[in-house]
């Protein structure tokens, strides 16, 4: 079980669409406009498990059409919001839209985030713990998930307020822009290239 913790740790923790849109979200709009669009995440997340432990991921990427569909929408949207954050310029301007994103904004990031499929399918699929009971193994690993992924992606939103209140130059906006879009796109990459 703490091989498994450890696992979820690491996993939800390193930079990937919805860690690095909180962290924009809480830069661009503030704390509590960053813990609705948390609201949505966590929301869409546990969806995404749901479909994973359902087996209805495996039914619906199991069709090739729409496996490469659903990747092509994928990325594209997360190459889109990379790009907006590389040439987003001076500013530390991970998202810019005029009306901040809100629960809906979250649910949908996850539901296309390839990352959040590649987690929960290593996580539910892997690490087993309780072997006497398939059910009690899955209901306590959504426990574990949850208990370490909510202060996570609060870890994540308090870094990009944080981000919002420093008086940076603005090369190091540039580089914070170009490394943030840099992550994104090679965390897609790989759980892209880990679902082939």
């Amino acid at each position: 079980m703490l091989t498994f913790a450890a696992a979820v740790f690491f996993l939800i923790i390193t930079p990937g669409p919805g860690v690095l849109s909180t962290a924009g979200v809480g830069a661009g709009f503030g704390f509590r406009t960053g813990a609705r669009y948390v609201g949505g995440l966590f929301i869409g997340t546990n969806l995404v498990a749901l479909a994973v432990v359902s087996g209805l991921a495996t039914l619906i990427i199991a069709d090739e059409r729409i496996r490469t569909v659903f990747f092509i929408l994928s990325f594209g949207y997360v190459a889109y919001l990379a790009l907006r954050i590389a040439f987003a310029g001076s500013r530390i301007a991970f998202i810019e839209r005029a009306d901040p994103p809100g629960i809906y904004g979250g649910i949908v990031l996850q539901l296309f985030n390839p990352k959040a499929y590649a987690v929960n399918t290593a996580l539910f699929t892997g690490f087993a713990f309780w072997p006497d009971s398939y059910v009690v193994e899955v209901g306590l690993k959504f426990l574990i998930v949850n208990a370490i992924w909510i202060p996570i992606h609060f870890l994540w939103l308090w870094a990009g307020v944080s981000l919002h209140r420093l008086n940076l130059s603005d090369r190091t906006h540039s580089v914070i822009n170009i490394a943030m879009a840099t992550t994104m796109m090679a965390v897609v990459l790989l759980a892209v290239l880990a679902q082939r």
